[in-house]
């Protein structure tokens, strides 16, 4: 085990103790901190997918003592389930008969916090356990920060309330009176953050960001902020390869990208050759714009070092009943792109009446009950319609609250 930590996509090295890269915002450049591409390796024993992956997970490489890094895995899920009533287990898949066609669905509704994102921050409470123990018992615990309207909050709250580690969440002034409820009852922090005249971009993001500037661990989903949050969500992407070998594309829901970029990589470790197809909605999508302007640049290499003429804010305010999928930015849109370039996938903008229509359908058909934001993967390929041949998949990620 090496001390070093990950290298950019600029190509500068990090600090071991860094969790994005120090060159971010100092030039034109897209800097997100690359997780290496660990080999396949499966611990069968475990239903637990932090202790069946663990061999390919970040963490458990620095952590170097295999043992107390399965132990602490059971602690830690222990105490997420004291606060949301599981723990973490090898989530469900099934095929659904949809429009003509079978579809395997994988669900994540009943995962940790009902959706996928818990995957990606208690593997990022993984990495904050590992890095305490080395600097020993009597280090300080840095604030947490995140900021997100629905899913990704409630996750981060839920694994930090287990950990009983501070935690402020920046959300919008649209954000669902039951989520902030939630929130409030893990003993999170909630920061309103309402639109500036002449501010771009989404003002719980610029609030969150000047936070992490002040000190805070950026305890949330997007890749540039911490490269490490793809460690987690790449779980995702192992278990589906695991159950689904033989599906040939995946149509994933995207909002700030991570999700995409972890499962991609997931299933690209497990030798799945599955496509890429990226799915967002009329009412925000910077992803399929991005697309369009790298292939515009001729590549992606010169699309990373012009980051502003390829991933700016989308305008006018993004709009969709999919609420968790309309990040003004995909931060992650470059690690996506590239997964889509290199497994022959493609990106996809739904119209909104599509999304709500493919959510009906989609609980119809299985009789889970997942939001709008969660089916829109769904959406997506229904809108793109592929061979009748074809073996699609689509993750249900999230509940209807």
């Amino acid at each position: 085990m090496t001390n070093q930590g990950l290298a950019c996509t600029c190509g500068a090295a990090a600090a071991y103790d860094g969790w994005s890269c120090s060159q971010r915002g100092e030039d034109a450049s897209d800097h997100v901190l690359s997780l290496p591409m660990p080999e396949w390796s499966v611990d069968e024993s475990s239903q637990q997918p932090f202790v069946r992956y663990r061999r390919m997970l970040r963490s458990r490489v620095e952590a170097v003592d295999d043992g107390w890094f399965v132990d602490r895995v059971g602690k830690l899920d222990a105490a997420v389930a004291g606060v949301d009533g599981h723990g973490f287990e090898i989530t469900p898949y099934s095929e659904a008969l949809i429009g003509g066609r079978s579809i395997t669905i994988k669900d994540e509704t009943n995962n940790v916090s009902g959706s996928h994102k818990a995957r990606h921050t208690f593997g990022l409470m993984l990495h904050l356990l590992v890095r305490e123990r080395r600097a020993g018992a009597d280090a300080d615990r840095p604030p947490l920060a995140i900021a997100s309207c629905g899913n990704a909050a409630v996750a981060a709250a839920v694994v930090a309330a287990a950990e009983r580690w501070p935690l402020t969440v920046y959300v919008p002034e649209v954000a669902e009176a039951a989520v902030v409820a939630r929130l409030r009852e893990l003993d999170a922090t909630v920061e309103f953050c309402p639109r500036v005249d002449g501010e771009e971009g989404d003002p719980s993001y610029l609030r969150f960001r000047e936070a992490v500037r002040a000190g805070a661990v950026p305890f949330g989903c997007q890749g540039p902020d911490n490269g490490y949050t793809i460690d987690g969500g790449r779980t995702l992407g192992y278990e589906l390869a695991e159950q689904a070998p033989d599906i040939d594309r995946v149509y994933i829901q995207v909002g700030g990208g991570a999700l995409a970029a972890s499962v991609a990589q997931g299933l690209s470790i497990a030798g799945s050759s599955a496509s890429l197809i990226a799915v967002q909605t009329e009412g925000c999508a910077p992803l399929a714009r991005a697309w369009d302007r790298t292939a515009e640049l001729g590549g992606l290499d010169e699309a990373r070092r012009q980051r502003a003429s390829v991933m700016w804010p989308w305008t006018p305010t993004p709009f969709s009943a999919a609420t968790g999928i309309l990040d003004d930015e995909t931060y992650d849109w470059a690690a996506v792109t590239e997964a889509m370039a290199a497994t022959g996938g493609h990106p996809v903008v739904v119209p909104e009446p599509a999304v709500a229509e493919a959510c009906e359908v989609g609980r119809s058909a299985t009789g889970i009950n997942v939001s709008p934001t969660g089916s829109a993967g769904l959406a997506g390929l229904l809108c793109d319609d592929p061979p009748a041949e074809a073996k699609p998949a689509v993750l249900f990620t999230g509940a209807q609250r």
